[in-house]
């Protein structure tokens, strides 16, 4: 996989952008706790502007990735997530921290854009047979910078406050481009015969979702399985602070603990990525994470939240591993962008309805009771995947039923 030239580049500027993604968002929650006075309904705000426009735009992205250049999308995706922190960094200079949020909001925009033109990169230029272990080794990417990401994002902003953070993000996101734009020109696609307006083209990707059983069962499950995130995602810090009655400071060593765990599960999942069906890994993380959400809600002990955390993120690769998996498998190269551009969203945006609901969810009820509640709704969505394994397991027995007959 290594040796891919795509595979390689664009790993780089991963760990240059998720580095400069958590720098500024530790950097944004701690300074609005700071100033609010731990206000959940703001901490919840922050999460929707970080995540609103994966819902908002991914959609919109994911069909102008299938039109673009996939190379230059992402290249100019980055600099201008670049530009967009200075902007902010200009803003908080005079005391407009509500910039803060509208700066996450454009920069998790634009990121939009970006997301898919990688995965078509990746459809195009790496072996189907390497997809599994190349979506593997990307989540293991994530788990590193779970665990690495909080620590220095604290860290900066207690040594050096929002200033530094935000003009270090962005010369991060400025390295990311640059990187990008060392791979290979793009290759000019042939044109189709009628390609038809943007509206005409994201409706055929609709309408391919629509008529695709797989594609249409991951969207149901990520819908609930969406919700079930953002209602828990916004209130972490109210576990470190409220039930556990640490400092919000805290908070980096368990996000340490499940990110360790992401690791190692994220090299496991890479080892097995050849002999286990997607589907199968996706519903397995699902189930072990269901029951580990609703465990962390309940738990007042240190030790059993940590080592719920980490069971959690042991099994987190397999469903990252398995979504990106089925997305690809699944999907025609044509339509590789909007499909991606559809189906995320789906994901982000109940979770974002999930984020809205959060902090009031948690004043008006308790937070045991809206982390239990978010452990049915993955269940829920875990067993949405059921007709979908059931439907693999007939193919492959009429298949081997043809080549028996054959023989």
């Amino acid at each position: 996989m290594f040796a891919n030239r795509y595979v390689r580049t664009i790993l780089l500027s991963r760990v240059l952008l998720q580095l400069g993604i958590w720098i500024r968002n530790f950097a944004i929650l701690l300074y609005v706790t700071e100033l609010t006075n731990n206000n959940p309904v703001y901490v919840s705000l922050i999460s929707v502007a970080e995540f609103a426009p994966i819902f908002l735009f991914g959609l919109i992205g994911g069909t102008f990735a299938d039109r673009w250049m996939p190379k230059r999308t992402m290249v100019w995706s980055d600099l201008l997530s670049a530009l967009s922190i200075v902007a902010v960094w200009f803003a908080v200079i005079n005391d407009g921290w509500i910039a803060l949020l509208i700066g996450s909001f454009i920069s998790a925009s634009l990121s939009q854009f970006s997301q898919p033109s990688a995965m078509k990169l990746f459809k195009r230029h790496v072996p189907a047979e390497q997809l599994q272990g190349v979506m593997a080794m990307f989540q293991t990417l994530v788990a590193i910078f779970t665990v690495l990401g909080p620590v220095i994002g604290t860290f900066i902003f207690i040594q050096f406050k929002i200033n530094v953070s935000l003009i270090l993000t962005a010369f991060l996101f400025l390295g990311s481009s640059f990187i990008l734009s060392r791979l290979p020109r793009d290759e000019e696609q042939p044109k189709q015969i009628d390609t038809g307006s943007f509206t005409k083209e994201l409706m055929a990707g609709l309408r391919y979702i629509g008529t695709n059983p797989s594609l249409r069962t991951l969207c149901l499950t990520f819908s609930a399985v969406g919700l079930a995130s953002g209602l828990t995602q916004p209130l972490q810090i109210f576990l470190v602070i409220e039930q556990l009655g640490l400092n919000k400071q805290a908070l980096q060593w368990f996000v340490m603990a499940n990110g360790a765990a992401m690791l190692v599960g994220g090299i496991a999942i890479m080892g097995i990525a050849k002999k286990v069906k997607p589907q199968l890994l996706l519903m397995i993380g699902l189930l072990v994470a269901a029951f580990c959400t609703m465990g962390i809600g309940a738990s007042s002990v240190i030790w059993m939240t940590i080592l719920l955390l980490v069971i959690s993120g042991l099994f987190y690769p397999c469903i990252h591993g398995g979504i990106q998996t089925l997305i690809v498998r699944n999907t025609e190269g044509a339509f590789i962008g909007r499909v991606s551009g559809i189906i995320t969203p789906v994901f982000m945006g109940t979770m974002v309805i999930g984020m809205s609901m959060s902090g009031y969810l948690k004043e008006v009820f308790s937070l045991l009771v809206v982390y239990v509640t978010s452990g049915v709704l993955i269940i829920v969505g875990a067993f949405m995947l059921i007709p979908l394994i059931v439907e693999k397991r007939k193919t492959e027995e009429q298949s081997r039923a043809v080549q028996h007959h054959d023989g």
